[in-house]
C-alpha cells in the first residue's frame, strides 16, 4: 500500500464518522434528534469506498474522488459519509441530504432526505434515514421503497443485499446459488430473511459477505474462490456462516479479499494474493474500504493509502 494523499487539516477521523455536523441553523430551529437507530448508524458511517476502479475518500470534510492511476480531485467541500458504485458516487452531507454524481462530474443530485447513512452498489442503494426506517432503489429505478422499521446497518451486494436492526438480527434478501445467506441453502427466498443474530456491521461484494458480531469475531459465508473468506469453503463456496478473524471493531471486503481493523489501529488482510491467512499490512488505521483487487486505508494523522 503506498500513501495516495495527506490532509491538510489533520482533524480526528475517528470524530467525523461518529459526530453529526452543524447544519448551521440556530439552536431554536435546530432539527429534531434522530431515532435511536440512526444514532447507531451514524456510527460505522464509511470514510473510504470503492467499486471496481473507482474510489472515494472523505478526509476532513472533503469528498476526494478518483479512479486507479489517477489523481484524486476534490468532489464535495462538505459531507459526512460516501459511497460508491461502478460508476456513480454518493454522500450524504451536513444537511442529511444524499447526494449522488456520475463519476467525474460537477453536477450533483439530491436524491432523498433526512439521510444518516448511504450503502450503494450497482443494484442500487439502501439509506437508513433519521427517523431509523431503511429504504431501497433500484438502480434502474427513480421510486425509493420502505423496507425495514429500524436498521442500524445495510450493505448492497449487488446480488444479495443484507440489514441490522437493532436488535442485532442480521437479514438478507436477494440471491443465494453462492451460499450468499449462510443458512445452509442454495435457493432464493421470496422476503428478507433472518440469517443471524449478534451482529454490529455487516459487508458484502458479488457472491460473499462478511458481519462483525459484537464480540469482534468476523464471520463469513458465500463465494470463495479467491480467498475473501479465508480457508473457509476455499477453491469453491460456503453454504454457512464461518469464522474468519478475531478481536476485530471494523470490516471491509473487495471481490476477492477482505479486510479487519482492531481497536489498536491494526489492519489485516486475507485473501487474493495475500494468502489465505490474515496478514498485519498497516497501524494506525481509523477506516477502511476495498475495491476490486485493492485497499483503502485512512490513518490517524489524515493520510489516504491505496
Amino acid at each position: 500500500m503506498r500513501v495516495l494523499l495527506a490532509a491538510v487539516f489533520l482533524l480526528s477521523a475517528t470524530a467525523l464518522m461518529a459526530a453529526e455536523p452543524s447544519t448551521g441553523k440556530p439552536a431554536a430551529q435546530a432539527a429534531p434528534a434522530c431515532h435511536t437507530a440512526a444514532l447507531a448508524a451514524m456510527q460505522r458511517r464509511t470514510q473510504l469506498a470503492g467499486y471496481y476502479d473507482l474510489k472515494l475518500a472523505l478526509v476532513s470534510g472533503k469528498v476526494y474522488e478518483w479512479r486507479t492511476g489517477e489523481s484524486p480531485r476534490v468532489a464535495l467541500r462538505s459531507a459526512v459519509q460516501v459511497a460508491v458504485a461502478k460508476s456513480s458516487a454518493y454522500a450524504i452531507d451536513g444537511g442529511r441530504q444524499l447526494l449522488g454524481w456520475s463519476a467525474g462530474s460537477e453536477q450533483t443530485e439530491v436524491l432523498l432526505d433526512e439521510t444518516v447513512w448511504v450503502a450503494a452498489g450497482d443494484s442500487g442503494l439502501l439509506a437508513i434515514r433519521c427517523n431509523g426506517s431503511l429504504w431501497q432503489r433500484a438502480a434502474a429505478a427513480r421510486q425509493w421503497t420502505q423496507v425495514a422499521d429500524a436498521a442500524v446497518h445495510a450493505w448492497v451486494g449487488d446480488g444479495a443485499d443484507y440489514y441490522i436492526d437493532p436488535s442485532g438480527d442480521l437479514f438478507v434478501r436477494g440471491k443465494a446459488h453462492r451460499g450468499q445467506y449462510g443458512d445452509g441453502k442454495l435457493t432464493e427466498a421470496a422476503d428478507w430473511t433472518r440469517v443471524a443474530g449478534g451482529a454490529v456491521a455487516v459487508v458484502a461484494h458479488t457472491g460473499h459477505a462478511l458481519y462483525l458480531r459484537q464480540d469482534g469475531t468476523v464471520m463469513g459465508t458465500g463465494g470463495n474462490r479467491f480467498g475473501p473468506l479465508g480457508a473457509h469453503g476455499f477453491g469453491d463456496k460456503a453454504d454457512v456462516w464461518g469464522s474468519l478473524f478475531g478481536g476485530a471493531r471494523q470490516i471491509a471486503t473487495g471481490s476477492r479479499h477482505s479486510l479487519a481493523v482492531r481497536p489498536n489501529g491494526a489492519l489485516w488482510i486475507w485473501g487474493a494474493d495475500e494468502g489465505l491467512l490474515p496478514k498485519r499490512v498497516l497501524g494506525n488505521v481509523v477506516a477502511i474500504g476495498a475495491g476490486l483487487d485493492d485497499s483503502l486505508a485512512l490513518t490517524s494523522d489524515g493520510a489516504v493509502w491505496n
